[in-house]
């Protein structure tokens, strides 16, 4: 015998080759049972069992309520062996109206509030299922969906539910797993059931008419969705997107010309509370020169009044400012990673859940139906047992009054099978009555023609969806438009006006001097004289020098294609050496500022990548609404080879890295928006380092040092875009830039 312990099992195996099986078995476990909801009832596994539970413990809408500690112990004592404060927190979100657009858990007591306070504890709060609930466990027990063991192999639980309501989209689910979340508003059910009803109608349905049914998410809080249709429809046609939200707000005049803004309702999943504490920072910052004032005045509903410093500031351009600076704005992601039927997590688009879900409800009512049939065979054979006895009455009274087996004597006198015979043994004298016959002959009858219509349903594709069709339009009747609950709560107002944010009114204009340096620190100083102070870090040099107004707005370009936007009054303007920029705009380290300058209002700029494509961009168009920036140029580009330059001619001059030089009107050079461009120069070896745009007649010029050249004589570099073009006059910087 050696020395190991008897009964194990020691292998030797790579360290990290076990810790990466692990690690990917966690991660399994986490994306398909704990963070992506099933794409057929919309739930994640602790929801599932919360619903479960609360059904096995009757607390169904009429009936009473019970303590929310009693239904987390069986949750978790039976179904879900994790922390008591996490189920209940689940249970809690369930029944919050202003989180769930249809509450699942009808809830009594403390459950929180808009304003982001917590729940009362378990032991105080009181819950039940809403109608909502019991539609998605209608039809459990008749075998409408697989079970299986519970993590003890005592109990048994629900794989997926029933669902007969469109919960998925209806309610939402966000989730963060292992290497992949989702985020899923909330929708109106009534344009869900249409958009249901029209799928099944026409299978092959296109996403751009299913969009019309479902324009957009709605919020339990309301609000105004402020996206274009276009990005809604791409946002619906990938599974991946976002949607602008704000909040709803009214003015309310005064006497002399004064006016109060009314916020009545706020974006989805911000909270009052920490919206007015942001405002009261900004005020005490001096950064909300606008507003004089905040205040809560809100009750059952949501009253937030906001006072303006002046009545000359103009309503729109007061919200527009605070939309910029607060949550009273805010960007709802939609990614629509679920668990397919399946459990293979990926991303749908909207018709893809739709029909996920029609296709559940398929198999259920399959399902059902096969169940009804089953229970219908069982109950004709015992029906078909009675009527032969009822025929022949005194005989089987004489074989149970004297045979020894009376059992087997009427199996083998009247060919009855074993469940017949048992149930007439079973007769009591009270049913041998005539009219207890007719009932029988009754129900028999009946049975039979529910059997052949129920076998005619399960043959009939287009009863089926006939059907379908049905159940939708009884979910609409009962949850939708018709009903308080069902009503379409945010607006959808498509992209607003453009707004000035900033206006002149609330800003004390001065002049101030822009520093940024070449590691990207940022500053102002007052004033346009030479004599501004201009020291820099140990190692850091000046790059951008800019002479603007605190009333401007400086525009930003970085090599990642996208276009950063502040406000110049909002700049560092103390001691030291600013802020840092990078950090400000989240370039990163593998990008870097290409260009900075200031806004001018109907200008335009050409932008162009290191491969040598680019193309026109309005002015207008580049200010970002948000801190990460407006995507413009869609290529992967490095830090050299990055253009942003302004138009200021009729002719753009193009050079690569392989030195060579190509003119060509600007008229060739479309004006795009966003996107990739057209190739401006062509190359074998070599990338794009610098493009202007000049005016012919005037010359092209370049920056020696403190010299200026022009040159003139430029029809040996003419061409079309997308040529190589050739090498460059001679005394051009062999930096290949033109500044």
């Amino acid at each position: 015998m050696g020395d190991e312990p008897q009964g194990q099992d020691i292998r030797t195996v790579d360290f990290g080759d076990a810790l990466g099986e692990r690690y990917l078995a966690y991660a399994l476990a986490t994306i398909t049972s704990r963070s992506l909801p099933d794409v057929r009832d919309g739930l994640k596994p602790v929801h599932r069992r919360l619903m479960y539970a609360m059904r096995q413990l009757k607390l169904d809408p009429e009936t009473g309520f019970k303590k929310c500690a009693r239904v987390v112990g069986d949750v978790i004592g039976k179904y879900h062996p994790h922390g008591d404060t996490a189920v209940y927190d689940a249970l809690v979100r369930l029944a919050q109206e202003f989180a769930v657009r249809y509450p699942l858990v009808d809830g009594q007591g403390n459950f929180g509030n808009i304003d982001g306070d917590n729940a009362a504890a378990m032991r105080y709060t009181e819950a039940r299922m809403t109608h909502v609930a019991t539609a998605l466990l209608d039809g459990i027990d008749e075998d409408t969906v697989d079970f299986r063991g519970t993590y003890d192999g005592e109990e048994q639980e629900p794989v997926v539910l029933p669902a007969r309501f469109p919960n998925l989209l209806a309610n939402g689910a966000t989730g963060i797993a292992v290497g992949m979340a989702t985020s899923i508003p909330p929708h109106n059910v009534g344009e869900l059931c249409d958009a249901l009803i029209h799928l099944v109608k026409t299978p092959n349905a296109r996403l751009a008419t299913l969009v019309e049914y479902v324009p957009g998410p709605d919020f339990p809080t309301g609000g105004v969705l402020v996206e274009a249709p276009e990005a809604i429809l791409e946002a619906y046609s990938t599974g991946r997107g976002a949607f602008r939200l704000r909040a709803r707000w009214v003015v309310e005049k005064l006497k002399h010309g004064q006016y109060l803004i009314i916020v009545t309702e706020m974006p989805y999943q911000v909270a009052k509370a920490r919206v007015i504490e942001k405002i009261a920072l900004l005020l005490a910052q001096k950064k909300l020169a606008v507003l004089a004032d905040v205040r809560d005045e809100s009750a059952e509903t949501v009253r937030l009044v906001l006072e303006p410093k002046s009545r000359g500031i103009e309503p729109a351009a007061l919200m527009e400012t605070i939309f910029r600076l607060t949550d009273l704005e805010v960007r709802i992601a939609l990614n629509m990673n679920v668990l397919d039927a399946n459990g293979v997590p990926r991303v749908m688009d909207l018709r893809e859940v739709l029909q996920a879900f029609i296709d559940h409800r398929h198999v259920v009512l399959e399902r059902r139906t096969n169940h009804r049939l089953s229970w219908i065979g069982r109950r004709l054979e015992v029906l078909e047992g009675h009527l032969v006895a009822y025929l022949n009455l005194d005989e089987v009274i004489r074989i149970v009054r004297y045979e020894d087996e009376p059992k087997r004597a009427l199996i083998v006198r009247f060919k009855l099978t074993d469940t017949q015979a048992e149930a007439i043994l079973n007769m009591r004298l009270r049913s041998l009555r005539k009219l207890e016959e007719i009932a029988i002959r009754e129900e028999h009858t009946a049975l039979g023609a529910e059997r052949d219509d129920l076998e005619d349903l399960l043959a009939d594709e287009g009863r089926r969806r006939k059907a379908l069709e049905a159940e939708f339009a009884d979910i609409r009747e009962k949850f939708g438009a018709t009903t308080e609950l069902g009503r379409r709560r945010t607006e959808l107002a498509g992209v607003p006006a453009a707004v000035e944010a900033a206006p002149a009114e609330a800003v004390e204009r001065e002049p101030i001097t822009v520093l940024c340096s070449q590691k990207g620190w940022i500053r102002a100083i007052g004033g346009h004289g030479n004599g501004v102070e201009t020291k820099y870090k140990e190692g850091d040099r000046e790059r951008f020098v800019l002479r603007c107004e605190t009333t401007d707005k400086l525009v930003l370009f970085g090599t990642n294609g996208r276009f950063y936007t502040f406000a110049c009054d909002r700049l560092s303007r103390g001691r030291g050496y600013g802020e840092p920029i990078r950090l400000m705009v989240e370039l990163g380290n593998d990008h870097d500022i290409v260009a900075m300058f200031v806004h001018t209002p109907g200008r335009k700029l050409l932008v162009a990548a290191s491969d040598g494509r680019g193309f026109v961009v309005e002015a207008d168009d580049i200010i970002a609404q948000t801190r990460q920036g407006k995507q413009v140029l869609n290529v992967a580009t490095g830090v050299e080879g990055t253009v942003c330059a302004p138009v200021e001619g009729d002719t753009v001059a193009v050079i690569g890295s392989n030195r060579r030089l190509i003119l060509f009107p600007l008229a060739e050079v479309p004006v795009m928006a966003r996107g990739r461009g057209v190739i401006l120069q062509r190359y074998r070896d070599g990338a794009l380092s610098d493009a202007k745009v000049f005016a012919m007649a005037e010359g092209l010029t370049w920056r020696i040092g403190e010299r200026i050249r022009t040159q003139n004589e430029l029809a040996d570099w003419l061409g079309k875009r997308g040529q190589a073009g050739r090498l460059p006059p001679t005394g051009f910087p062999k930096s290949n830039r033109f500044a």
